[in-house]
């Protein structure tokens, strides 16, 4: 098999294992085929970029491979040369993120978007996508949702958001969607619990995909009364609708 000339956006796992099975569960075998043709990767990390394709493809030589990172430390004056691969060798380029979606809520979206300005064939790979898997599994609005990234960080201004958010999910039908870094998942929790109405429902997702994976849905009545999620350091997401 003989790729096109592209910018490729490769999913990842959603967590990490050292067992293959994860791959084999969330990946299709596309993919490997793709990655095994391409020398040249932007990265959110080079170390975590490198596990995973060691666990894609044992095969494959990393020493070969050159990678370019792309992270909230890379200035994004610097990144003008990432796509030289392809358009001065005719070489594909591959967009890993740490996990999951390449490009969507990730660095990754600065080279995407260098690429269609330049009209270099972007071909996106199928993989797993926390956002869409935690509201197939949520009970909420499925139609109608919004992703918010992250929330700020001032514990003030984050619990101003969580309200806006939340009279955005019981006024207009639509489900509200935010992450955390995972070691403030905990103190999100605190937050939300502590701002949101007691009819309001929230689902807590983390872990998805992997042996760890940790979806409910519960009013925040019924969450203020159950044990505390074990989420603490684990990709979470979270979801809030009405009641």
């Amino acid at each position: 098999m003989n790729i096109k000339t592209a910018l490729y956006l490769i999913p990842c796992t959603l967590g990490e294992s050292s067992d293959s099975s994860l791959i084999e569960k969330t990946l299709p075998s596309y993919n490997k085929e793709v990655v095994k043709q391409i020398k040249f990767f932007v990265v959110e990390s080079k170390k975590c970029a490198i596990r995973f394709l060691k666990l894609l493809a044992p095969e494959i030589d990393i020493d070969s491979l050159h990678f370019e990172e792309l992270n909230e430390h890379t200035d994004a004056k610097t990144i003008g040369h990432y796509l030289d691969p392809i358009l001065k060798q005719k070489q594909s380029i591959g967009i890993i993120s740490d996990a999951g979606c390449p490009a969507v809520a990730d660095p990754g979206a600065l080279v995407v978007e260098m690429a269609q300005n330049k009209n270099v064939p972007v071909i996106p790979l199928v993989g797993p996508s926390s956002m869409i898997l935690s509201v197939m599994a949520s009970g909420f609005n499925g139609q109608s949702f919004s992703f918010n990234g992250y929330l700020p960080v001032k514990p003030g201004e984050r619990a101003s958001k969580i309200h806006q958010l939340e009279n955005r999910a019981w006024n207009e039908n639509q489900t509200q969607l935010f992450i955390e870094a995972p070691y403030r998942n905990l103190k999100m929790f605190e937050t939300i619990l502590s701002t949101c109405r007691k009819q309001t429902r929230l689902c807590v997702a983390a872990g998805i995909t992997t042996e760890a994976e940790y979806i409910h849905t519960h009013t925040i009545e019924e969450w203020k009364k159950l044990p505390e999620p074990a989420i603490n350091k684990v990709p979470a997401i979270f979801l809030i609708f009405h009641g």
